[in-house]
């Protein structure tokens, strides 16, 4: 395992910001950390970085006790916090020279040369970080939480304040790096999800509701139930649709109008119905659980 929690809780004075929180995340996983603002996942990944010590429980990193903040650990480990910190006066190269140096690489002009052409910054790194647009910047972030060549990957907010052309590109990139990285990504935007990872992790009030294996979290949803919505050219027969197997309610908007309640997926039945009955569908839409809604259901306020 990459990464290991166990029990962990945070305190911070009378306030527990982490109630005893465990998961695992295997070698090579991109995972989606998620949580609405004060769940407790900027607070986590702090932990799991070795830059904030837990009050209870055991974190391990590619086996080494956060505890043991020492130079094998920190080499485990690539991190860009939501506030990415750079030195605006410093050019590209140089701040990225100036890192390879704290990690006492020995192939420092290589292993920047290579951040350089992996996250696109070639005709960027003459310019001062302070020049660059915040896209850019956020590039610069995650050369500098990859020259070192870690095994984990933690992103906090990579894609915050960027435009969207500047999301796809970002996005782009973590898929690309999470070939070779265990990568844990934070993030509020449930589409970018849905795009780079293949599992998530959610938290709420500092405890995980969370911990699925795939993005698809309508599974989640007893029964799986969907709502189907159907317009036909005619009246079609109720109680026929009714006895579909699946079906937990119908409710007639129009008498050509239907919306129906169902634990699978009826269309094709539906079609099938249809031919049968010399019937034309209009229009037929399923409104299904995604993980946004998912999200809502599980962390809205009380």
């Amino acid at each position: 395992m990459s990464i290991v929690v166990k029990d962990v809780v945070k305190e911070f004075g009378t306030q527990k910001a982490l109630k005893g929180v465990s998961f695992a995340i295997s070698t090579g996983e991109i995972v989606g950390f998620l949580g609405p603002n004060g769940a407790g996942k900027s607070t986590m990944m702090k932990i799991i970085s070795g830059l904030l010590p837990q009050s209870a429980g055991e974190v391990e990193v590619c086996g080494i006790n956060n505890g043991e903040y020492n130079e094998v650990f920190r080499r485990k480990i690539g991190y860009l916090p939501e506030h990415n910190p750079l030195y605006l006066d410093m050019y590209v190269k140089e701040y990225l020279e100036m890192v390879a140096e704290l990690y006492k690489l020995s192939n420092k002009k290589e292993r920047v040369a290579e951040m350089v052409e992996l996250t696109g910054l070639t005709l960027e790194q003459h310019k001062k970080i302070g020049e660059l647009s915040k896209g850019y910047r956020q590039r610069v972030g995650l050369a500098q939480a990859l020259i070192h060549d870690p095994e984990v990957l933690i992103l906090d907010e990579p894609t915050t304040g960027l435009d969207p052309n500047q999301i796809l590109e970002i996005r782009d990139l973590i898929k690309t790096i999470g070939k070779q990285k265990t990568v844990m990504l934070s993030t509020h935007i449930m589409q970018e999800v849905e795009a780079i990872c293949e599992r998530v992790i959610i938290l709420n009030r500092g405890e995980l509701v969370i911990d699925h294996p795939s993005t698809d979290l309508s599974v989640l949803k007893q029964g799986n139930e969907a709502r189907i919505f159907v317009e036909f050219d005619k009246q079609p027969t109720v109680s026929d649709i009714q006895e579909m197997e699946g079906v937990v309610s119908l409710e007639t908007k129009t008498e050509r109008e239907l919306a129906i309640v169902s634990s699978k997926d009826i269309r094709k039945e539906l079609f099938a119905y249809a031919v049968e009955n010399k019937l034309i569908i209009l229009t037929m839409t399923r409104d299904e659980q995604n993980l946004e809604s998912v999200f809502h259901d599980l962390t809205q306020e009380a």
